[in-house]
């Protein structure tokens, strides 16, 4: 698990051992999420009302429930401050860009601007569980240990493109030379080699781990190192750079269609993020797994 060869959060390589799990073969799509807000009435947290206690600092008008859009600039900009993001008032996932967007046409999609207890949420009602950053890898890897990507060591094998992530210079020129700009209906690339789809670009996807700025590293080699940390692990997770907000953060992995070359080369199994538990965003959703030991 891991890799040292793109960016420092996926070292160090170590072996891990997982339990059997079966894993959903698509992410969750928004005719699926649809059923389950139907039987539940669950709203999601982009849904919900804002309590201005719980955001000091925010500015009122921001204090609408709500959902973070990308929003293509309309020339250069500077890579080291991600100000393609706005916060939409309205944007959920009913309403992927904003208020007067609709899910018509997009039931196959995967569902999006959902948070991480959103995500949850639903994996209880389906019966299932989010998985483990280490089953999420194992799964994406789909056999081919080491490999770079899903399908192996070669980006477009052949010129064929194996997953809807972003051609062109980030973040202004998307040349979708993958046929699209935004999310693209599961299943619309190749399953990998355990038969799952979209382990690669499309959409980030929530995992069950807190995270840590690196992988720990075994002193030895144990037959496995543990899956899913807490405590001290929890604590970890906070974003040091405002220690102050004390959102904890999970990990994403998988990359989505907004990742390039230049800006984000994610959409790798070895890649992970962290992401604030009470964030959603237009380019996040998820898939949920089986445990053996749950039958």
């Amino acid at each position: 698990m891991g890799s040292e060869d793109f960016y420092p959060e996926e070292g160090p390589v170590h072996p891990v051992t997982v339990d059997g799990f079966w894993m959903d073969r698509y992410a969750v799509t928004n005719a699926q999420f649809q059923a389950f807000v139907e039987a539940t009435g669950y709203v999601t947290v982009a849904e919900r009302p804002l309590a201005a206690k719980d955001y000091p600092g925010a500015e009122p008008a921001l204090l609408v429930p709500g959902s973070a859009v990308f929003q293509k600039p309309a020339g250069r900009v500077d890579l080291r401050v991600p100000n393609w993001w706005a916060y939409v008032p309205g944007a959920s996932w009913r309403h992927p860009e904003g208020p007067e967007s609709t899910l018509e046409g997009r039931e196959q999609h995967p569902v999006v601007h959902v948070a991480y207890e959103d995500a949850r949420a639903y994996a209880a009602w389906a019966g299932k569980e989010l998985p483990t950053e280490a089953q999420w890898e194992y799964a994406a890897r789909g056999g081919l240990e080491g490999a770079i990507y899903t399908w192996g060591n070669e980006f477009a094998p052949g010129g064929k493109l194996m997953a809807n992530t972003w051609q062109g210079e980030f973040p202004r020129q998307n040349l979708c030379l993958d046929g699209y700009e935004g999310t693209s209906p599961v299943g619309s690339f190749p399953p990998n080699g355990y038969g799952l789809f979209d382990m690669a670009g499309n959409v980030w996807e929530w995992t069950s781990d807190w995270y840590q700025p690196r992988h720990s590293a075994p002193a030895s080699k144990p037959c496995c190192v543990p899956l899913n940390p807490r405590g001290a692990a929890r604590e970890q997770s906070l974003d040091p750079a405002a220690p102050e907000l004390s959102i904890p953060r999970k990990v994403l992995k998988g990359g989505s269609y907004l990742c390039a070359p230049n800006y984000c080369l994610r959409y790798r199994p070895a890649a992970r993020i962290p992401e604030t538990i009470d964030t959603s965003t237009c380019h996040i959703g998820f898939r949920c797994v089986l445990n053996k030991r749950a039958l």
